[in-house]
C-alpha cells in the first residue's frame, strides 16, 4: 500500500470517527481520537493498512474511551461500550481485541499525557505525588519551598525528583 493510499484510508477512518463523535460524544473526544489515528498512521508498519475502516474507527474510539473512563456511568460524557459497536456494525469482542492491540503497540495507559481529556489530566491522582529517594510521597509532605519548586518545574514541563542526601 502506498503512502497516498494510507492517507486516503486514514481520512476515511477520520470521517467515521467524526460522525460518531458529533452524534454521541464531543469535540475533545474527536480531537483525541484523531490524534491517536495520526500516531498510528506514522508507524513504520501502519496497522490500519489492513482491515475494515469501521473496526478501526470503533477501536480507536474504544481506546480513547477506555483510558478516559467513558464507559463509567459516574463520568461525563458516558456511553455504553455496546453503543460504539452498534454504531459501526462491529462485534464487541473484535473491537475490544483491536483496542488492546492499539494500546500495546503505542504503550497507551490511564492518564496518558497526550490522549487524556483535560478532566482526566486535572484529576490525575499522581499530580499531587513526588519521588523522594525512590519513594512516591504526597507533595504536601514536603516543605513549602520544595512544593513550589515542584509546581514550577511541572509548569515548565519538567519532572523533578528529590534525594535527602
Amino acid at each position: 500500500m502506498t503512502r497516498e493510499e494510507i492517507n486516503v484510508k486514514e481520512r476515511e477512518i477520520a470521517k467515521l470517527i467524526e460522525g460518531f463523535c458529533s452524534e454521541c460524544l464531543n469535540d475533545e473526544y474527536l480531537q483525541l481520537c484523531k490524534k491517536l489515528l495520526r500516531k498510528m498512521g506514522r508507524k513504520k508498519d501502519v496497522p490500519f493498512k489492513r482491515g475494515k475502516n469501521e473496526i478501526w474507527a470503533a477501536s480507536i474510539i474504544h481506546v480513547i474511551g477506555s483510558i478516559n473512563f467513558l464507559f463509567d456511568k459516574s463520568f461525563e460524557p458516558y456511553i455504553d461500550m455496546g453503543r460504539i459497536s452498534e454504531y459501526f456494525g462491529a462485534n464487541k469482542s473484535t473491537v475490544t481485541n483491536k483496542s488492546r492491540q492499539i494500546k500495546d503497540m503505542l504503550d497507551i495507559y490511564y492518564y496518558h499525557p497526550e490522549l487524556s481529556t483535560q478532566h482526566m489530566l486535572s484529576t490525575n491522582p499522581l499530580n499531587d505525588m513526588v519521588m523522594v529517594d525512590g519513594f512516591i510521597v504526597p507533595l504536601t509532605t514536603l516543605p513549602e519551598e520544595y512544593q513550589e519548586m515542584v509546581r514550577q518545574a511541572r509548569a515548565e514541563g519538567k519532572d523533578i525528583e528529590f534525594t535527602t542526601e
